[in-house]
C-alpha cells in the first residue's frame, strides 16, 4: 500500500445499523457488502458476531461473497467474543478482528471499575487472543478521544507487542476539535514505541458535526485510515460520512492522498443504503443530498449556467449525479427562466423573455416550485404567445 493510500474501513453494517429502527435482514445486508465492495471500499466491518445470531449469519454470508475486501467482525476484548467472531469470518478471503476496550478515565473508573493496568493488561491480552485466529488484527481504544495521550500510547503500544496490525483511534462521543484530534494522533505517531508496525485509523463520531473535520486532520497528521459510513448514519448524531471524506481529498489533490473508491458510485450507494434502511437523507446533506447540486437563487442559477465551476466546485457527474439542477423559483432570474424553457422547446428573445418573465413571477408566487408542464401553461397565457409560436 502507498504511504500515500488512504484505506477506508465502511461500518455502515455495524456502527451504522445502531440506528434506531434500521435493522437490516442477512439478504438486505448481502445486497449492500457486493456494492460496497464494488464501490472500492477497502475494509467492511460486517456486524458484531456475538450480538446475535442474526449478526453472525449475517457475518458469515458477507464472507463468503465478497471478492475484493478485507470483512471484519466487531468483539469486545472477550475471548467468546473474539472466538464466536473467528468462526464467522472462517470463510473470509481476508478476514480481520476488531477487538478493544476503553480507555477514557471515565470508562476505566465508571463502566469497568478498574484501573489502568488491568485496562493496558486487558488490552493485550484480548489482540493476542485475535491473533491465534487470524494475521489481521485491529485494536480499539474506546473514547480515544477523552483519554490522556501518554496512557493511550502505552495502550498503544501493548496492542503492537500483542500483534495488532491497525490501531483505532475513536472520538467516540464526538467532542474534539479537529486541532485537539490531529494532535492526538500526531503524538501517537511520533511517541509510540513500535508505531511503524501498524496503521492508525480515525473513527470519529458527529455529535458536534465535526467527524469530517477531526478525520481529515487525522489522516493529515499520520493516520492511514478513515472509519466511515455511507450517509454518515450512526449511533446518535452519526458517524463520519464515507462519501464526504472521500470527495475532501478529491478535492484537495495537493494533500497527496488517495483513496480506491469509485466516486462515480456514491450517489447510488447513497440510494441504496438510505432506503434499505428506511432513513430520509436530508435534501442539503453535503455530495449525496437531493439539493448537493441545485440551484435556484437567480444569481447562482446565471453564474453555474455560464460556467458550473462559479458555484461548484465538484462535477455532479464525479459522484453519479445526471447534471446540476436548476430549479425555478419566484427567486430565480431570467438567465434560468430562459435556460429551462430552452429545454423544454422554446426559444425566447430578450423582449419575449421580459414578458414571460412578469406571467412566470406570478405564477412563482403561488406555487414553492416551477415544473417543466407549469413553464408551458406560463408561456401559452403570455400576451405574447402568438409571437412566440410565429417565430
Amino acid at each position: 500500500m502507498s504511504n500515500n493510500n488512504i484505506q477506508i474501513f465502511d461500518t455502515t453494517l455495524r456502527d451504522g445499523e445502531q440506528v434506531p429502527g434500521c435493522k437490516l435482514n442477512t439478504e438486505q445486508k448481502v445486497v449492500i457488502a457486493e456494492q460496497l465492495d464494488q464501490l472500492g471500499v477497502d475494509v467492511i466491518e460486517a456486524g458484531f458476531p456475538v450480538s446475535s445470531p442474526g449478526d453472525f449469519k449475517s457475518v458469515e454470508a458477507i464472507s463468503k461473497i465478497v471478492k475484493n475486501a478485507t470483512v471484519c467482525g466487531l468483539t469486545r476484548s472477550v475471548e467468546n467474543d473474539i472466538k464466536v467472531a473467528a468462526e464467522a469470518l472462517k470463510y473470509a478471503a481476508k478476514p480481520r478482528i476488531h477487538t478493544g476496550i476503553g480507555t477514557s478515565e471515565s470508562h476505566i473508573v465508571h463502566k469497568f471499575k478498574t484501573t489502568q493496568e488491568d485496562i493496558l493488561e486487558r488490552a493485550y491480552a484480548a489482540v493476542k487472543y485475535a491473533k491465534s485466529f487470524v494475521e489481521d488484527v485491529e485494536f480499539y481504544a474506546e473514547d480515544a478521544g477523552r483519554t490522556d495521550n501518554e496512557y493511550l500510547a502505552r495502550v498503544c503500544e501493548a496492542a503492537i507487542k500483542a500483534g495488532a496490525t491497525v490501531l483505532n483511534i475513536p472520538d467516540t462521543t464526538g467532542y474534539c476539535l479537529p486541532s485537539e484530534y490531529g494532535a492526538k494522533i500526531k503524538y501517537l505517531k511520533e511517541n509510540v514505541k513500535g508505531i511503524e508496525k501498524a496503521i492508525l485509523s480515525c473513527h470519529c463520531h458527529n455529535d458536534l458535526g465535526l467527524a469530517t473535520a477531526n478525520s481529515i486532520e487525522g489522516v493529515i497528521n499520520g493516520a492511514r485510515q478513515i472509519e466511515c459510513t455511507i450517509n454518515g448514519i450512526g449511533e446518535r448524531a452519526g458517524n463520519t460520512a464515507l462519501e464526504e471524506v472521500v470527495m475532501v481529498l478529491k478535492q484537495h489533490p495537493y494533500l497527496k492522498l488517495d483513496t480506491n473508491i469509485n466516486t462515480s458510485m456514491l450517489y447510488g450507494m447513497s440510494q441504496l443504503v438510505s432506503d434499505s434502511m428506511g432513513i430520509y437523507t436530508q435534501p442539503n446533506k453535503a455530495i449525496v443530498g437531493a439539493n448537493a447540486f441545485a440551484h435556484s437563487s437567480g444569481i447562482h442559477q446565471d453564474g453555474v449556467i455560464k460556467n458550473r465551476e462559479t458555484y461548484e466546485i465538484i462535477d455532479p457527474k464525479d459522484v453519479g449525479v445526471t447534471e446540476s439542477a436548476i430549479v425555478l423559483t419566484a427567486r430565480s432570474g431570467r438567465a434560468a427562466l430562459a435556460y429551462r424553457a430552452k429545454n423544454v422547446g422554446y426559444e425566447l428573445t430578450k423582449l419575449q423573455l421580459d414578458e414571460v418573465y412578469a406571467n412566470f413571477l406570478s405564477f412563482a408566487d403561488r406555487k414553492k416550485e416551477i415544473n417543466d408542464s407549469d413553464i408551458h401553461q406560463i408561456i401559452e397565457t403570455s400576451k405574447i404567445y402568438n409571437q412566440i409560436i410565429s417565430a
